[in-house]
């Protein structure tokens, strides 16, 4: 990874939520670089933007206006310039269908958004020291849903 550190990009339309998840990566400690964007159209930009350093992992929101994540997960798999970023799912919504539907797509880990900060730290510190080379190699539906 670049420089010892982990880069990462939230691509969610809520404000508070790209609030709390960069504070939460404050908390943590963990050596991480932080990029947040309102929606899926804004992620592709940043993304193809020459003189952005690819992150390591993008958490995805679903549900965002302008482009929505399956859209947005779609075009980012579809170009062999982003094959090695990781994509963590990362919506209020813990249907069947979309667990399904972005793990067909290629996603590497779906996480329901936590209702409180704890959780919400315990769970980012969880994804980010998970070793990737298990979800990239290993991919199975059994550990797709992160769950608490």
């Amino acid at each position: 990874m670049q420089n010892d550190h982990i880069i990462i990009t939230l691509a969610d339309d809520d404000e508070d939520d790209r609030l709390f998840f960069t504070d939460a990566f404050d908390e943590l400690k963990i050596n991480t670089v932080v990029n947040t964007v309102n929606d899926g159209r804004e992620l592709l930009r940043f993304l193809n933007h020459p003189d952005t350093v690819l992150p390591n992992i993008i958490f995805l929101d679903l549900n965002m206006p302008i482009m929505n994540g399956i859209d947005c997960l779609k075009e980012i798999k579809q170009n062999e310039k982003f094959k090695d970023i990781v994509i963590a799912i990362y919506s209020t919504s813990s249907s069947d269908k979309d667990v399904e539907n972005t793990f067909v797509l290629g996603a590497n880990i779906y996480i329901k958004k936590p209702s409180n900060f704890n959780d919400l730290k315990k769970i980012l510190s969880e994804v980010v020291v998970t070793n990737w080379q298990y979800h990239t190699n290993g991919l199975n539906k059994e550990n797709f849903l992160l769950r608490l």
